[in-house]
């Protein structure tokens, strides 16, 4: 866990709002042609809303960028929000604590 508080991971959608914006690909469009709606596209764009894995090939077909690779970063984007809650990480060294006496 501790690697994940050490570095700044990159939402997936942050990668793909760079390839839209370089390519100059309309989101409308873009939305249109993978079958999503524009809210759907714009916040995953925005970094509002995860990829799934469904949306990530989705983005491999469009764009050409690697769905696996859009699912790694999601994960370490989770890992790192997950590890930057408190509440959370005072309840996993609980559990953690508790499992060491089992």
């Amino acid at each position: 866990m501790e690697k994940y508080i050490c570095q700044r991971s990159v939402h997936p959608g942050e990668l793909l709002k760079e390839e839209v914006d370089e390519r100059k690909l309309s989101q409308r469009k873009l939305a249109e042609q993978m079958g999503v709606s524009y809210k759907v596209l714009n916040d995953i764009l925005n970094c509002r809303r995860p990829v799934t894995t469904q949306t990530a090939m989705l983005f491999e077909a469009a764009l050409g960028i690697s769905a696996s690779l859009l699912m790694r970063m999601q994960l370490d984007y989770n890992m790192q929000q997950a590890a930057s809650d408190p509440s959370f990480m005072e309840r996993l060294k609980k559990v953690r604590k508790y499992a060491a006496m089992l």
